[in-house]
């Protein structure tokens, strides 16, 4: 029988070796780049990197919560093409791109809060109901114009012009990327100071004693799937500032790489461990694989996806390794 230090240890490893793995990767490959392309080791690299996939950390946010609940949310792509298309269009009706980015915002709470009510109310798997949000979603975004459309307003160029934060070494932080920074602080806080962030976490280890405790299953589902759809909308508010134009038919395959960031990231898939700061650095990974790609100039963009893919089978291995692990030393301690 194992004594409870051990224990402890073995939790502990199952909680940080992912994110601890995930850093010691980002470093790796940070170095890697700095030694072998002129320019990689510059500030400007991380915030590039940062700034171009701000909409993709930033329905990451989303993306971690749901996971950690034990569910997924397959429907964020189609929801930040949607929610672009939708902001594009109200600008061109004259309504500023704050109101259009609000009513965006609760249009995705909206469509996330009902997906989480079908979950609960009627026991499906998140994986089929958000499976069918994505195809219903991108359909919403066709319905609302079929084809792409530039931005042209004034909030736009004001934005680049006065909203951009300068740093040495050529480095900078638009809005969108001070936008992705504060999803990513105020998700850690909902996640690690409030009940319900505990409550999140609870159904992910186990929904039934979570019943058992007392914590609202139903509420707490509805709430994660809302706030994810509120992230997505947000990240699709994020690539209007990237893309100044919306698109129904953009970041197709999206939510593959939200979850590849989230997963590398150290967020169990299994659900109940997980957190945010080890998003942010499968963000920076993501990010890095596709710098490195781009600097090296011969190969195909292709790697991006391939290189990613490896990855994430990688660590979901690790976790399926500790989880084997885990089980092992629990069937111990009942001998």
């Amino acid at each position: 029988m194992s004594d409870p230090t051990t224990q402890v240890v073995a939790s502990t490893g199952r909680r940080f070796l992912p994110l601890m793995t995930a850093i010691a990767i980002a470093v790796v490959m940070f170095v890697f780049g700095s030694l072998r392309y002129e320019h990689f080791g510059s500030p400007a690299t991380l915030s590039n990197i940062l700034a171009g996939y701000a909409f993709v950390g930033i329905a990451a946010v989303g993306m971690t919560l749901a996971i950690i609940s034990g569910g997924i949310d397959l429907s964020v792509g189609s929801m930040v093409a949607f929610t672009s298309i939708l902001i594009a269009t109200l600008v061109q009706k004259g309504l500023h791109p704050l109101a259009a980015a609000a009513i965006a915002l609760a249009a995705g709470s909206a469509l996330g809060g009902m997906m989480g009510a079908i979950i609960h109310v009627f026991r499906l798997p998140s994986f089929i109901v958000t499976l069918a949000g994505m195809f219903a979603i991108r359909a919403l975004g066709f319905l609302v114009r079929e084809q792409s459309l530039g931005i042209q307003h004034e909030f736009y160029s004001w934005t680049s012009r006065h909203a951009t934060l300068t740093l040495g070494g050529g480095a900078a932080i638009p809005l969108r990327t001070m936008i992705f920074l504060a999803a990513l602080l105020t998700g850690m806080l909902i996640a690690r100071s409030t009940a319900f962030g505990r409550n999140v976490y609870a159904i992910g280890g186990s929904a039934r004693n979570a019943r058992l405790m007392g914590v609202n299953v139903g509420a707490t589902t509805i709430g994660v799937f809302a706030l994810s759809g509120f992230c997505s909308a947000l990240g699709g508010f994020a690539f209007t500032l990237y893309r100044r134009a919306g698109d129904p038919a953009a970041v197709v395959g999206l939510e593959l790489e939200v979850i590849a960031a989230v997963v590398i990231g150290g967020t169990l898939l299994s659900g109940g461990v997980g957190g945010l700061a080890g998003t942010l650095i499968g963000v920076i990974i993501v990010g890095l694989i596709r710098t490195i790609i781009d600097f090296e100039g011969s190969l195909n963009a292709a790697w991006t996806s391939i290189a990613t893919g490896m990855l994430l089978l990688a660590f979901v291995g690790l976790q399926q390794l500790l989880a084997t692990m885990m089980s092992r030393r629990a069937r111990d301690r009942r001998m």
